[in-house]
């Protein structure tokens, strides 16, 4: 699914160097490449404050945890979505309240958000769902009406742009009240191990977050808040600063190939190709190309790909509400029509920055070969 090796070569040497200036130094924690890239970072997204860590799970919860969120607040977010996303508001005893998404781009449904909001409601949870950027006016005009924070969850979207109704544009995880990230490898911007950040332009909530992250500590020995030990390890900060002047162009070649598999597949009758719902090719960052499929045997097809050694994946094949940890008896199959239907549809083909023309040929011949 994602060529790591490939992505490696080119960049080898200065990866190489950085890690080795790591090892020589032994400033494992918090050294100078964990500070520069935070610095980079900032830069790259027009953003007041990163705050790394130690993976994109952490982000998230370090995110509620510094918005001051409470057991027993609601926070809203997507049924169709990786499990850390609720995970951590369950870890957080907070009340997790599950949304369909729109059929369309797969993220949140503004009307079903407005449809959950209840006096309990602090907070609202996008996830940017395979890098394509969610309906961030409407949130942040429904948050602003009934006081609530947005936080976005911007694991698979980082480098995406959105752009607002005034026609400026940001960086999606710098458009809420907070957003977290992701490195993990197979991420568009993925270090060699684990790895998140957390980013926001107030600075009250970073200064928060900061001790948070630090067992709670601004000052050595001192704790005055409630924190975790989550941190981005040096070695980790070099790859990702290696990388990061890269992001651009890998999410450019990402789009190439998503191009070129639409290009093959767009006209059958029996597919729906992803479509950028804001006509804006930069609104999505292609973490996954996926495909909805529609009179097809979707796990015959995985069958009959893997067979022909292509790499596939199906993301999500349960829906949040039907997971044993989430399930509620609060939820209404009726109220996740498109989220129970995507499962049964999509299909994620191998997307990176590495696909050249003659292995998506390949790919399209092989999927075409089964379902026509």
């Amino acid at each position: 699914m994602v060529d790591l090796k490939g992505q490696y070569e080119p960049i080898k040497e200065q990866v190489n160097r950085t890690i080795q200036e790591v090892i020589d130094t032994t400033a494992f924690i918090n050294g100078p490449e964990v500070h520069g890239f935070q610095k980079d970072l900032e830069d790259y997204l027009n953003v007041k404050h990163v705050i790394p860590c130690a993976n994109g799970t952490d982000a998230l919860q370090i995110a509620m945890m510094g918005l001051g969120l409470k057991p027993g607040d609601e926070v809203i977010t997507a049924d169709f979505t990786f499990a850390a996303t609720v995970e951590v508001i369950a870890l957080l005893q907070l009340t997790p309240v599950l949304v369909d998404v729109d059929p369309v781009d797969f993220n949140i449904d503004i009307e079903a958000v407005k449809k959950a909001i209840t006096p309990k409601t602090k907070a609202i949870v996008p996830v940017h769902l395979f890098g394509q950027v969610a309906n961030m006016d409407a949130l942040l005009e429904l948050a602003e009406e009934h006081n609530l924070f947005v936080i976005e969850d911007n694991a698979q979207a980082i480098g995406a742009d959105y752009k607002h109704k005034d026609g400026s544009t940001s960086k999606t995880g710098t458009i809420g009240h907070v957003g977290s990230t992701s490195f993990f490898p197979s991420k568009n911007l993925g270090c060699y191990g684990d790895g998140g950040a957390i980013f926001t332009n107030d600075d009250a909530l970073a200064h928060t977050i900061r001790g948070i992250v630090n067992h709670g500590m601004y000052e050595r020995y001192h704790h005055d808040v409630v924190g975790v030990n989550s941190r981005l390890d040096s070695i980790q900060a070099a790859v990702l600063r290696a990388k990061l002047p890269h992001l651009d162009n890998y999410n450019a070649r990402r789009r190439a190939a998503a191009l070129k598999y639409t290009e093959h597949l767009e006209d059958h009758p029996k597919v729906i190709t992803p479509n950028i719902v804001s006509g804006d090719p930069n609104a999505h960052v292609f973490h996954q190309y996926t495909l909805r499929l529609q009179g097809v045997d979707r796990d015959a097809l995985v069958k009959h790909l893997n067979a022909n050694d292509i790499p596939c994946g199906v993301y999500y094949p349960i829906p949040l509400h039907k997971q044993k940890a989430y399930a509620d008896a609060r939820y209404n199959e009726e109220d996740f029509s498109i989220t129970n239907q995507l499962v049964k549809e999509v299909i994620s083909l191998p997307m990176h920055s590495e696909l050249d023309n003659e292995q998506i040929e390949y790919i399209v011949t092989k999927i075409l070969e089964f379902i026509d």
